[in-house]
């Protein structure tokens, strides 16, 4: 379904409220003591009832506002809408960071026209930082956000939120083969790694196991900032699992080479 750009407009607009709904359901927990939740699976997967809150809050808006459209979130699963137009939610992405105090996650909010996420928002309350990203761009609290050249891994600073997220001994020697050659290594930074990547102080990201609520809030953001993200295959990265983001596209294609070779 093609959107206008002002449709793009106005669903940009109904975003921004529900990042702040999140934000109002969220705030009372953050540093504060509260029961977590593991998930369960391979990896120690916590939710907490901000999570469930903020998620509920952004739903009662959709489904009041738009009841014909979809809905895909982290915590409550798939409503499936009469429209092509899906909305993709992760109340708190980074929830690890959340429960340890560190303002590293944020409430990621995207707008999925049938094919691809058109819209992205990723909102972090603690620190007053909001990042959206349309067709048209990219920006952060209304400041135009643009990645940075770099064209060599050699010179890059790369970001992961943590190695164990690499589930096969294939991928995780692929990413130490790209990790090996970067300038910079750094861990942790879940969604708000990106955002810098997006702003230009990340060059490249690469991660595996990821969700669809993961990463298409995120897809926007880096592209309307002239970066490139896609599945390490070079296929669109929607669909989560093994993701790669570069600011510059001359690195993308360099990264994606070692990734194939390394496969």
């Amino acid at each position: 379904m093609s959107l206008s750009a002002e449709q793009i407009v106005a669903y940009r607009a109904f975003a921004e409220q529900l990042a702040d709904a999140a934000a109002a359901a969220i705030a009372p927990y953050f540093r504060a003591s509260l029961d977590v939740e593991d998930k369960g699976g391979r990896l120690y997967d916590p939710v907490t009832v901000a999570d469930k809150a903020a998620e509920d809050a952004m739903r009662e808006l959709i489904q009041a506002r738009y009841p014909e459209h979809g809905i895909l979130g982290e915590e409550a699963g798939v409503a499936v809408g009469s429209s092509p137009l899906t909305w993709v939610l992760d109340p708190i992405d980074g929830t690890r960071a959340f429960i340890t105090g560190l303002p590293l996650w944020g409430t990621l909010i995207a707008l999925n026209d049938g094919t691809r996420p058109v819209l992205g928002v990723m909102n972090q309350p603690f620190t007053g930082e909001r990042f959206v990203g349309t067709p048209a761009g990219a920006w952060r609290s209304g400041t135009p956000l643009k990645t940075r050249a770099c064209v060599d891994l050699s010179a890059a600073t790369l970001m992961c939120t943590t190695p164990d997220m690499f589930d096969t001994a294939e991928r995780k020697a692929a990413f130490e083969a790209v990790a090996g050659k970067a300038r910079l290594m750094r861990y942790g930074g879940d969604c708000y790694a990106y955002c810098m990547l997006a702003s230009g102080f990340v060059d490249v990201i690469v991660e595996a196991s990821l969700q669809p609520y993961d990463v298409q809030a995120l897809m926007p953001i880096i592209e309307g900032a002239g970066g490139v993200i896609t599945a390490w295959d070079g296929s669109s990265a929607q669909d989560g699992g093994c993701v790669v983001a570069c600011g510059d596209p001359a690195l993308h294609a360099q990264v994606l080479e070692m990734l194939r070779h390394a496969m």
